[in-house]
């Protein structure tokens, strides 16, 4: 038991380390660089991309868990055990943690030239957002929280389609990269508000990060204490979304419903 423990410890601490380190350097990289390495576009390729390694590192191991919004779903519906998903967690939080950390200490230099060394969360030179999500100034609570819980349905129910061996699943070795792209889609179409954050493990632990690495308290106080919204909103946009696939796809395609061309297959098949 406590070998697959470590297992999963260590397979999630890589995974999320190689997500996190894509996705966070790449703020850094525009926002430090004042939009000249780079812009809006290159953040979320770089989070696709992080997912696509991320997956294809552990994929095999853990079934590669990224999002603890998804992680928790799993045990919700059974398919994991509450001490898996302890392990799991804990493995994302502290790869999360240590990405951040990562980032911090390869950007140092130039965090502390861009804001001559007083790291704030708002203001001209502002840079705790290159760790976790806030929201766009004329969003109100209620709009970000719809937001990360749409977004998330949309995560969950791209999963779902891309996985479900019963319906039109994708061949096993292209999942991983379609699943970059659906994150990579999802920043496209639904950043704008928050940032997406659609998964607790990518924004607390950076933001807990940030509050010991000197932008102090005010990481979880700013923006009326936004940062409960990535952490709640995505766990619940996770569980709505597996139970739309369930109403709209998975009970459809159960063996006993077969479809019109399904039994003409059947037919051509027998003959």
């Amino acid at each position: 038991q406590s070998t697959t423990a470590t297992k999963i410890l260590l397979t999630l601490l890589s995974l999320f380390l190689f997500t996190q380190v894509f996705g966070l350097s790449s703020v850094a990289q525009v926002v430090l660089g004042k939009g000249n390495t780079g812009q809006y576009l290159s953040i979320n390729m770089a989070f696709g991309i992080g997912v696509t390694l991320g997956i294809y590192a552990a994929g095999k191991i853990s079934g590669a868990h990224l999002n603890a919004a998804i992680t928790v779903t799993q045990c919700v519906l059974g398919n994991i055990s509450s001490k898996t998903l302890v392990a799991y967690v804990i493995g994302q939080f502290l790869g999360s943690f240590l990405a951040a950390a990562t980032v911090f200490a390869l950007y140092y230099d130039a965090l502390y030239d861009y804001t001559n060394g007083s790291f704030t969360v708002t203001g001209p030179t502002a840079t705790a957002m290159i760790f976790s999500t806030y929201p766009a100034s004329n969003v109100s609570l209620q709009g970000a929280f719809f937001t990360e819980f749409t977004a998330t349905v949309m995560l969950i129910l791209g999963i779902l389609v891309i996985h479900d061996e019963k319906n039109n699943a994708a061949v096993k070795g292209a999942q991983p990269m379609l699943t970059g792209v659906l994150v990579l889609g999802i920043g496209l179409g639904m950043g704008l508000n928050t940032g997406y954050a659609i998964n607790p493990s990518r924004d607390l632990p950076p933001r807990i990060f940030t509050a010991m690495a000197g932008w102090g308290m005010e990481v979880f106080s700013a923006d009326h204490s936004w940062w409960w919204i990535p952490v709640t909103a995505p766990i619940l946009g996770s569980l709505f979304g597996v139970l739309l696939y369930k109403l709209c796809i998975e009970f459809h395609n159960q063996p006993g419903h077969e479809t019109e061309p399904e039994k003409d297959q059947a037919g051509m098949e027998t003959s």
